[in-house]
């Protein structure tokens, strides 16, 4: 059987930006966004709302059962009800039988590429783990303040593992800045390192970033990592599906992007890039599987059969029992957006604007404000963070200043329990979940957009907030 070819939304330079809207104007009429596509679709709770999309995914009704029986209760549904999914083996050949091919410029087809179960374990753990670091301890890695949780604590590993031989350096940023502006802080970081006789080596940063979430200058960070002679290490986690990523003109050392959370595939299903230069560097999977190659020329039993492939991708292609039959999904799922939906542009462009419009009416609804830059370049994606009229006291005793003067106020003792609280109201008694943060001495709410959501969801999300905040100025969080 010969392979099938998958088309990911991961443009080259060589690909026109009219291709997308010539693929829409081929259909007789996509479907409009909102609530009716929501029932019809998806397989949601009635009474759940879903404003966390960036956090999990869902999937539509139309995308079929994976091979490996996963069943239709994982599907839309609320975290605290999800089922586990049943791991059952799946043929090796799956790395063939579905691959994506974007047309790359300058590597062919298919040999760059390779499906992982997510970003953060397979992708951004892989590469920290398979750099040689020099024995002088001068290397580091760097990393902004709003690198997802899981990939700092991968840098702290690497960091505690090799045992002083590279070392990590954060920097900080202050959102809402411009994009220049982040791009001026890693170049004075790099500049910063040099100058105390550290040799960094590479930069691990978002396509979009978590918390906040906002669309981060992946393409200009790359390029300012490539003048520096750094390794780029893009987190896409939140990307595939949301933002435009050209990879042949954007052209990083690695990247890598979940599939299962803005493209509607079923989880766990991710696209680890690594460009044909640096494989050599990918000596083996985390964990190490039957891919991997010796050195030295030992042999081990393999049960894999022959094959002409690639190191690389062999490596992937088989690391033990897993479920990787979310990958079978991937070629369903762009079609259903392409046929469905209308296609990437404008499945981009309308959840673009109603995260920009919903986020929007939840600060006027609060009386606060969005997070966003004089360009607007922060907004430029799905997802839009709202201030809530909370702020958290000073460490150091110091009094508020500012705006955030004029807000009820809270030790930051209580700052954890009071999150936690308003998760589990909203949860509990809204049937909602929106993920809560402190940044910059104030609480924060994330929104996701998506198509099945309607800015009737964002207003209901402003009065439900608004509500939970009233509670906690109560003090109702101490009482339970």
């Amino acid at each position: 059987m010969a392979p099938t070819q998958v088309e990911l939304p991961l443009r080259a330079k060589a690909q026109a930006d009219g291709d997308a809207s010539q693929a829409e104007s081929k259909l007789s009429g996509p479907v409009a966004f909102g609530h009716a596509l929501r029932d019809e679709q998806f397989l949601f709770e009635p009474s759940y709302r879903n404003l966390n999309h960036g956090s999990f995914g869902t999937i539509p009704r139309p995308i079929p059962n994976p091979p490996s029986g996963t069943t239709s209760s994982l599907r839309g549904i609320r975290p605290r009800t999800a089922s586990i999914r049943v791991r059952l083996p799946h043929p090796s050949s799956t790395g063939s039988r579905v691959r994506h091919r974007p047309a790359y410029v300058n590597d062919p087809p298919l040999r760059p590429v390779v499906f992982v179960s997510n970003a953060n374990l397979w992708g951004v753990n892989t590469v920290l783990r398979n750099l040689a670091w020099h024995a002088d301890g001068r290397d580091e890695i760097l990393y902004f303040d709003t690198l997802y949780g899981g990939c700092a604590k991968t840098v702290d590993y690497v960091v505690e593992d090799r045992a002083g031989k590279v070392a990590g350096r954060c920097i900080p940023l202050g959102y809402p800045c411009e994009d220049a502006e982040v791009v001026a802080r890693l170049v004075g970081a790099v500049e910063a390192a040099v100058e105390e006789g550290k040799r960094p080596r590479v930069c691990v940063f978002d396509v979009v970033s978590s918390l906040p979430g906002v669309r981060f200058p992946f393409e200009a960070v790359t390029a300012a990592c490539r003048e520096r002679g750094l390794l780029s290490l893009i987190d896409g986690a939140q990307g595939v599906g949301m933002v435009d990523i050209d990879l042949g003109k954007v052209d990083p050392d690695f990247f890598v992007s979940n599939c299962h959370k803005w493209l509607h595939v079923p989880r766990g299903c991710a696209v680890f890039y690594v460009p044909l230069r640096n494989q050599g560097m990918i000596r083996s999977t985390v964990p190490t599987s039957h891919g991997f190659v010796s050195s030295a020329g030992v042999k081990r039993p393999n049960p894999l059969p022959p094959s002409n492939k690639s190191e690389f991708v062999t490596a992937f292609e088989f690391v033990g029992t897993l479920d990787n039959s979310p990958y079978l999904c991937v070629k369903e799922s762009i079609k259903w957006r392409e046929e469905v939906l209308g296609g990437e542009a404008r499945i981009r462009d309308a959840l673009t604007a109603l995260a920009r419009e919903g986020g929007k009416r939840v600060a006027e609804i609060l009386g606060t404000e969005v997070m966003d830059n004089a360009s607007q370049s922060l907004t430029r994606c799905s997802m839009v963070n709202v201030a809530l009229p909370l702020a958290v006291q000073p460490e150091d005793g110091k009094a508020l200043e500012g705006e955030l003067a004029s807000l009820p106020s809270f030790p930051q003792s209580d700052a954890g329990t009071i999150t936690h609280w308003m998760l589990r109201k909203l949860l509990d008694d809204h049937n909602t979940f929106i993920a809560l943060y402190i940044y910059g001495g104030r609480w924060w709410a994330r929104l996701s957009a998506q198509v099945y959501l309607e800015l009737e969801d964002f207003e209901w999300a402003g009065e439900t907030l608004k509500s939970v905040c009233e509670r906690v100025v109560k003090g109702e969080y101490k009482q339970e």
